[in-house]
């Protein structure tokens, strides 16, 4: 028989479910709220000698010694465990409605309606409510305990059709026994992610922030002589030698609220610049990520986004690392220096994205899903106290774009950037173009207007064809009598998404890097011949983890002067993902 009552307690959820719930709610009643975390002191300490506070059940046993517990309320006992002082009981309830503080909305109302109205071993209080919140002691759990076990031996008893029967608890048996293995395959699978997720909670990084990072390995170098401009002579000599060098970047992302988020980028690198004058004298070979060769590692990237306006709207704020790039939405395949184009130019427009900027804030609105606004403003130098610096005094950026999406296969943007380069610190042409194109000026402060123009129409799943057009209108500060000149630069580029193998790709960048077009009223600041950048790279996608991206790129008549060398660069990048 006891055998019997344990099948059934299995097999009868609501049964179960009350049980565990009077035994929680008695064991609550008898452990130390210190003990639960709470910090506070625990209550009824003077039921013990030497104000000894309650820590488990087995000490409330030990002291009581057998003697009555303790109720807040005798009175209260429910009809069934405690007799009413008058020696009269209340009759069982058949109906839970019939409790009058059980609401249809309560959690636990079918479990109870199922105990009253179909098994009939709860009982109510003699003032009609079944008062579910309050704590129990052991002997009322014993007691509504005892009710239900009787009442379901009586069931058993009787084999009543409409609830259960031996044959009911029969076929119930041979099931459990057919089908032992498989529970108890599944037992040990659902412990041993019980295991895992417990492992995981006490060891996880953090509960708001999450790690991810990327690691690039460089393979390059240049063909051909060095490049005549800016002071510097040509040489037919090839004056570089092969490199390995790489990138390391350690990426927190944070978020507070699951719709904001705070980066924190840690990087460290060792990528040549070709530029030097004793190199290749010419920013047109610069890679896409570079640097002096320091091997510092630096917070190169601090910033904050929260959603505003129903989500419709966005706020961000730099500290630090920000481009342009980072503050508004590109749309070009290739604007990432790990997965993107190999070389400086190829990422994007560099007199728009590559304007001077460190720190800064922009605001960006959806008007709906087909346009897109930005709006902002950075400061390259917002940190530096010093005359001539600071976020209003020194290099500066304010900006905006549009960001149209007429279909899901098309996407225009057109944007407009005004900065400012003090003296001494003039770079016209994100250190992508000419010499001239660069620092007209010969360092003098210097004021721009730029615009930007894109698009990018994916014709096929596997063809996607897109370029922009860029221009620059700059004038020196100091130099009244000098004419905006104008400076240019445009590529058309050609992508091959998911070629060979997904995740891959393969593409074909064609452009002139910045030039001086025209000079205003000084002829002399404009370039005479023409670059042309030509571009090609496959990037192929090892797995979710790993890509190995070999490519070239060519510049014809560097520095824009016809009687330089062609350069050739070549690379094989490989990237690094966690």
């Amino acid at each position: 028989m006891t055998k019997i009552i344990w099948n059934t307690l299995k097999q009868c959820p609501s049964i179960v479910s009350v049980t565990l719930l009077m035994a929680g709610t008695a064991i609550a009643t008898e452990t130390s709220p210190l003990n639960l975390g709470t910090g506070e002191e625990p209550l009824n300490q003077n039921l013990l000698p030497d104000n000894k506070a309650i820590s488990s059940p087995l000490e409330v046993a030990q002291f009581f010694d057998g003697r009555s517990m303790p109720m807040d309320d005798p009175s209260l006992a429910p009809v069934g465990v405690a007799d009413l002082e008058d020696g009269e009981s209340m009759e069982q309830v058949t109906s839970v409605t019939q409790l009058s503080d059980v609401e249809p909305t309560d959690w636990a109302f079918q479990a109870l309606q199922s105990l009253v109205e179909r098994y009939g071993c709860i009982a109510g209080y003699p003032d009609g409510t079944y008062k579910g919140n309050r704590a129990m002691t052991r002997y009322e759990f014993a007691a509504g305990l005892n009710a239900c076990l009787d009442r379901i031996t009586e069931l058993i008893a009787t084999a009543t059709a409409d609830l259960v029967t031996r044959e009911d608890l029969a076929v119930l048996q041979r099931l459990q026994e057919e089908f032992a293995a498989e529970l108890a395959a599944l037992r040990g699978r659902v412990d041993s992610l019980e295991a895992r997720t417990a492992e995981l909670e006490a060891n996880q990084f953090s509960t708001t922030t999450k790690l991810n990072g990327e690691v690039l390995f460089w393979l390059s170098d240049t063909w051909g002589g060095r490049a005549r401009g800016n002071g510097v002579p040509k040489s037919n000599n090839d004056q570089t030698q092969t490199t390995f060098a790489y990138r390391v970047r350690l990426n927190f992302d944070t978020s507070f609220t699951g719709e904001d988020l705070l980066t924190t980028r840690l990087q460290a690198r060792d990528v040549p610049n070709y530029s030097g004058s004793d190199l290749t004298n010419t920013s047109m070979t610069r890679l896409a990520t570079d640097d002096d060769l320091d091997d510092d590692v630096e917070i190169s990237t601090l910033g904050y986004r929260f959603p505003v306006l129903n989500g419709k709207g966005e706020i961000e704020v730099a500290a630090n690392g920000y481009g342009l790039d980072s503050f508004v939405e590109i749309i070009t395949p290739l604007g990432s220096s790990g997965s993107g184009s190999i070389s400086r130019f190829g990422l994007f427009n560099p007199t728009f994205y590559l304007a001077p900027s460190n720190a800064g804030f922009k605001f960006a609105y959806a008007f709906n899903e087909a346009i897109h606004l930005t709006v902002g403003y950075a400061a390259a130098d917002s940190e530096d106290p010093r005359a001539g610096r600071g976020i209003f005094n020194g290099a500066f950026s304010a900006f905006g774009q549009f960001l149209i999406e007429p279909t899901e296969n098309l996407a225009f943007q057109l944007g407009y950037v005004r900065t400012y380069h003090p003296d001494g610190n003039v770079n016209l042409s994100g250190s992508t173009g000419s010499f001239t194109a660069t620092d007209p000026f010969d360092g003098r402060a210097t004021t721009a207007d730029n615009i930007n123009f894109e698009v990018q129409w994916k014709i096929t799943p596997g063809i996607q064809v897109g370029g922009w057009f860029g221009s620059s209108f700059a004038r020196a500060e100091e130099l009244s009598n000098q004419d905006d000149i104008t400076i240019l630069n445009g590529a058309l580029t050609l992508v091959f998404p998911d070629l060979l193998k997904e995740g891959s790709l393969g593409a074909i960048v064609v452009g002139v890097p910045p030039i001086v077009t025209d000079g205003g009223n000084n002829d002399d600041l404009k370039d005479d011949h023409t670059s042309v950048h030509i571009e090609a790279f496959y990037r192929f996608q090892l797995n979710d983890n790993i890509a190995i991206t070999p490519g070239f790129f060519v510049v014809t008549n560097p520095n824009h002067i016809e009687d330089n060398d062609t350069l050739w660069v070549g690379t094989v990048r490989t990237q690094f993902r966690f």
